[in-house]
């Protein structure tokens, strides 16, 4: 099997963008292996910090990411109902290395985020591990890495970065 090209990953980057603002949440799931794991650390953590001895906003195994996409497409889910509109610019993806089934992958970020009359910015860079499976390339691990000195003025992350 051939390693994917950074015209690959891009195209996976941009479909998962795609499916986030589109609110395609069990489309987008498909797109993690079995063993997911997805971590936004806090604005104040190096971007190398370890969930397991650090506050992290959202720290999620694939189960918990399940849980996560459960209760966000629930109306009881308060802060994202009604949903909010958002707009995830993904770029500057770069390979960073291949080894085995798996690429480590870099890319900046911008998502905009439009709910009762306010737009919140949030700006950085994913850090992905992709795997190459029978099915295409998967997402193995996102970390979405804030480079915002606070989550101020949004106080908050209810949405998928």
């Amino acid at each position: 099997m051939n390693m994917p090209t950074r015209s690959d990953v891009e195209d996976l980057l941009f479909l998962e963008a795609d499916l986030l603002d589109s609110w395609k949440l069990k489309e987008w799931l498909a797109l993690y292996t079995e063993d997911a794991e997805y971590e936004v650390p806090s604005a104040d953590l190096p971007g190398d910090a370890d969930p397991k001895t650090s506050l992290f906003y959202i720290a999620d195994d694939r189960f918990r990411l399940e849980e996560r996409v459960v209760r966000l497409n629930k109306k009881t889910m308060w802060s994202e109902h009604p949903r909010s509109k958002t707009r995830h610019l993904v770029s500057n993806v770069r390979i960073l290395e291949a080894a085995g089934d798996e690429l480590h992958v870099r890319a900046a970020f911008a998502v905009f985020r439009s709910k009762w009359g306010n737009t919140d910015t949030y700006v950085g860079s994913y850090e992905y591990r992709l795997r190459v499976t029978n099915d295409g390339l998967k997402v193995r691990k996102k970390r979405a890495i804030l480079e915002l000195e606070s989550l101020r003025p949004q106080g908050r992350v209810s949405i998928l970065l």
